[in-house]
């Protein structure tokens, strides 16, 4: 699944729009890579987000296309 639509489907950002301004200013890492919007994510993968001076680290657990938001926790690990 591409990096901008996973962020959203997992809700860790909220729109797509977002995520792709976010991966495009290279605020997020693939696997200690910077990453574009259309870059492939798959289980597994440890993804790095910069907001401002605060990084957050998470895991991918499970790719899915639907997910309803109850659920959208259990797609993705907090790691730091």
């Amino acid at each position: 699944m591409r990096l901008d639509k996973y962020l959203k489907v997992s809700r860790i950002i909220k729109r797509r729009s977002v995520a792709k301004d976010f991966a495009e200013n290279e605020r997020v890492l693939v696997n200690g890579r910077v990453a574009k919007p259309s870059t492939e994510v798959k289980k597994g993968d440890i993804l790095t987000i910069q907001v401002g001076e605060r990084q957050t680290v998470f895991e991918i657990l499970d790719i899915k296309e639907n997910v309803k938001a109850a659920e959208a926790k259990n797609l993705y690990r907090v790691l730091e």
